[in-house]
């Protein structure tokens, strides 16, 4: 069984984790192929090398026609994206899962139902493709497990879509409850 471990001292989201797969060999038409199949026109994944400190590393960006798309989603509409695509089964079924996972947190903090949630940057094509992309990426290297470091947190408070939030964001904080997490610092 392949086995994909993520050293996370700067955190993880979906184009860093599709970022990583590039460089250790998912090639990067199959993915774009495979995203191409989300009924989501007006983005495209883009490449680029970068230096973080003396290191290289792969940059993905998912630049997008902000004015094709909604930026509002029900975990409904990006299910029904995600059903209404052609990958594999094994795909959408984990993307849903992620996807409800993060629609379970938003309802559990806003005091409503997974179905009232109405995702804001993570509903947004972006995100979308992000999450997808991250999940497909692991099917097209045959990664069946995954590990992950203990996540960083930072503190402070940021301007959201529901006003001035705390950090880490309830959302997330719900997210990482039962994850090792270790406190940056970073303000």
């Amino acid at each position: 069984m392949r086995v994909a471990y993520f050293d996370c001292p700067s955190g993880a989201a979906g184009d860093m984790i599709m970022a990583s797969l590039l460089d250790a060999g998912v090639p990067l038409a199959a993915l774009k192929d495979g995203l191409e199949q989300l009924a989501l026109g007006g983005w495209d994944l883009r490449t680029r090398q970068v230096m973080k400190g003396a290191f290289r590393a792969t940059k993905v960006d998912v630049e997008i026609d902000r004015s094709a798309h909604q930026h509002q989603r029900s975990l409904r509409d990006i299910l029904q994206i995600l059903e209404a695509s052609g990958l594999a089964p094994s795909v959408k079924e984990r993307a849903a899962r992620i996807f409800t996972r993060l629609a379970d947190a938003e309802a559990r903090v806003h005091g409503t139902s997974r179905e009232s949630v109405h995702f804001h940057e993570v509903g947004a094509v972006d995100a979308i493709v992000d999450v997808t992309g991250a999940v497909l990426a692991l099917d097209l290297a045959g990664v069946r497990a995954v590990h992950v470091s203990a996540l960083p947190i930072g503190g402070g408070h940021v301007a959201g879509a529901h006003g001035k939030i705390p950090i880490p964001g309830p959302g997330t904080a719900e997210l990482l409850r039962g994850f090792p997490v270790v406190d940056t610092g970073v303000r």
